[in-house]
C-alpha cells in the first residue's frame, strides 16, 4: 500500500468515525428525522457541484429503482436508525455496533448463493454475537429498556448496510462510483425529506442549536458523507475492495477516540473487550487477513 493510500485509509477511517460524533452532538437539537434530512441533502448537493465541477454526467438512465433500493438501505434507513441510538449510546458504542455490517454481509451472501458456511465463519460469527453481548452486559448502565433499543437500532443499521451490499453485488449492473454516491443521496432525499415535516424539533431542542451543533451538522453533511464516498471509492480504484475493508477496523478506533476526546466519554472495561471481540468476529467472517495484503502487495512491487 502506497503512503498515499495509506493516508487515504486513515483518513477515511477518520471521518467515518467521527460521523458518531457528529450525530451525537447534534441530535438532540435536531432529531433523527431532521438531522439525516439535512446530511443526505447536504452530501448530495456536495456531489452534485463535484459533478458539474468535474464535467461527469450522472448515470442515471435504468437505474432509478437501483438508486431507490440502495439510498433506502445504505443511507435513509441506516442513517436514521444510528441518528435515533445518538441520542443514548456513545460514538465509541455505535462505531463498533456499525462494524458488524461486513459480517451480516457475509451471512446474507451465503443465504443468497446457498452455500453452508465454514467453521472459520461460524467461529466469527459466534464471537461477534458474544462481542455484542459483553458491550451490553458488563456495564450496568446499558441494561436499561431505553439503551437495549438503541442497540437493537444500531444493529439493524449495520444489517441495512448488509442488504445494500449484497444487493448491489447481486444487480444486472451497476453505475459508476460518482454516480453510485450521488443518485443514492438524491434517493435518500426524496425518501425523507416528505417526512420532516412531522418531526418538526421542538421549542426546547431548537435551544440546543448552537454553533457546534451547526458545524457538526454541515461536517457530518459534506465531509462524512460527501468526502468520505469520495474517499471510498478512490481508495477501491488505488488498492482494490477486500484491502480497502481495513477501514471496517479502524472506524471504531477513530470512533472511540473522537469521542473520549471531544465528549469526554468514558472507555470502559466492557467496551474494550466486547470491541476486541466484535472486530477479531468480523475479521473472521470476512477473510481478513494483514499478512496476506502485505505479501500479495510485497508480490505486485517484485
Amino acid at each position: 500500500m502506497s503512503t498515499a493510500s495509506l493516508i487515504r485509509l486513515l483518513s477515511l477511517a477518520a471521518v467515518w468515525g467521527g460521523s458518531f460524533l457528529f450525530m451525537r452532538v447534534s441530535v438532540p437539537a435536531l432529531g433523527p428525522v431532521w438531522l439525516i434530512g439535512i446530511r443526505v441533502f447536504l452530501a448530495a448537493v456536495f456531489l452534485t457541484g463535484l459533478g458539474l465541477a468535474t464535467r461527469k454526467a450522472l448515470q442515471i438512465k435504468g437505474f432509478y429503482k437501483y438508486f431507490l433500493i440502495i439510498g433506502l438501505f445504505n443511507s435513509a434507513v441506516p442513517f436514521l436508525l444510528f441518528a435515533f441510538a445518538a441520542k443514548t449510546l456513545s460514538a465509541s458504542m455505535l462505531s463498533i455496533l456499525n462494524a458488524q455490517a461486513p459480517l451480516f454481509g457475509v451471512i446474507l451472501s451465503a443465504i443468497v448463493s446457498r452455500q453452508l458456511p465454514s467453521l472459520k465463519v461460524v467461529c466469527g460469527l459466534a464471537l461477534g454475537v458474544v462481542g455484542v453481548g459483553v458491550l451490553v452486559g458488563l456495564d450496568a448502565a446499558h441494561l436499561n429498556a431505553e439503551s437495549l433499543l438503541a442497540i437493537g437500532a444500531a444493529i439493524l443499521a449495520a444489517l441495512c448496510y448488509a442488504i445494500a451490499s449484497v444487493w448491489a453485488r447481486h444487480a444486472p449492473r451497476t453505475p459508476d462510483p460518482l454516480s453510485n454516491a450521488h443518485g443514492s443521496m438524491w434517493a435518500s432525499v426524496l425518501l425523507i425529506v416528505p417526512a420532516m415535516p412531522f418531526f418538526m424539533p421542538q421549542p426546547d431542542q431548537l435551544t440546543l442549536l448552537t454553533p457546534w451543533v451547526a458545524l457538526s451538522v454541515v461536517a457530518l453533511g459534506v465531509v462524512s458523507s460527501g468526502v468520505a464516498y469520495i474517499l471510498y471509492f478512490k481508495l477501491i480504484d488505488d488498492i482494490g475492495a477486500a484491502p480497502a475493508l481495513t477501514v471496517t477496523f479502524l472506524i471504531p478506533v477513530f470512533g472511540t477516540l473522537w469521542g473520549y476526546l471531544f465528549l469526554h466519554e468514558a472507555v470502559g472495561l466492557s467496551t474494550l473487550i466486547g470491541g476486541v471481540l466484535v472486530l477479531w468476529g468480523t475479521a473472521l467472517v470476512v477473510g481478513f487477513d494483514p499478512g496476506a495484503l502485505l505479501r500479495r502487495r510485497q508480490a505486485t512491487l517484485e
